[in-house]
């Protein structure tokens, strides 16, 4: 029977990474948290579900999520966040592979159900929001950005799929909604900057409206009402947020003095 390591990385988590662990205990044969020096009960909740709890410095989403991954010792790896659980069907399917060792692929997708603001979201690009956590170590990295990072699968790797949901409780409110996104906006555009994006003055406006639209229309936000529009307007703000400072961080760079 091939044995998992599961990673997640936390800060300030007490009221999320209980139900978090509960839904691991039985198919993680090892479990690694890595913290971002917690001020709250995250430490304590941690140690009774007997979990590797290491503190580490932050330096952004990506680079502690591979961090975590160097702790590990297995290589089947199942990465979650600290608000996030396996649904029971979720469970199950992992539970089933691991236990007739039919490991065909490389790494397996599955879907994950967001909560926001009392309701699960169907639509607005939030449903079914494909998710790669069940992987090998050793076949790829946590790359992209340092905000959106993902697993990334090595070339001639293979990806299978799994039946059940991958459970989120993204935002309980829609302040703590704005407040989040808010800080996203910063570190992409940031992220962006450092990456050698470009932005025009036109290209906040271009984004933001696409985003809304593609949200909204296309991937069916208006289904999920009152929340869907909030979800995607919260969506299209922060895109013009992001390449509005985007295009600022631009400008100031081309206004620095070359060094010779």
């Amino acid at each position: 029977m091939p044995k998992i390591s599961a990673i997640i990385i936390t800060y300030n988590e007490e009221d999320s990474i209980g139900r978090c662990l509960d839904s691991i205990k039985d198919i993680a044969d090892e479990i690694i948290v890595v913290d971002s020096f917690s001020t709250d009960r995250t430490r304590e909740i941690c140690k009774e579900y007997n979990v590797r709890f290491i503190s580490h410095e932050f330096e952004g989403y990506r680079d502690q999520k591979n961090f975590a991954l160097q702790q590990a010792t297995y290589q089947n790896i199942l990465s979650l966040d600290a608000d996030e659980a396996l649904s029971d069907e979720l469970r199950a399917s992992i539970l089933a592979i691991k236990n007739d060792d039919k490991w065909d692929y490389d790494g397996y997708k599955f879907n994950r159900r967001n909560y926001y603001c009392g309701t699960w979201i169907r639509f607005s690009e939030w449903y079914p929001d494909k998710q790669l956590r069940l992987f090998f170590a050793d076949h790829g990295k946590f790359g992209e950005l340092n905000l959106h990072e993902k697993f990334i699968l090595s070339k001639g790797t293979k990806i299978g799929r799994l039946k059940g949901d991958l459970l989120h409780w993204a935002f309980l409110t829609r302040e703590e909604h704005s407040k989040k996104m808010a800080k996203y906006a910063v570190i992409g555009a940031e992220e962006y900057h450092k990456a050698g994006r470009k932005a025009t003055i036109f290209t906040p406006y271009i984004h933001s409206a696409w985003g809304f639209f593609r949200t909204y229309f296309i991937r069916g936000g208006l289904l999920d009402g009152m929340n869907g529009l909030r979800i995607c307007s919260t969506y299209a703000g922060t895109a013009f947020r992001k390449y509005r400072m985007l295009y600022k961080l631009n400008k100031k760079g081309k206004s620095q003095p070359s060094k010779n």
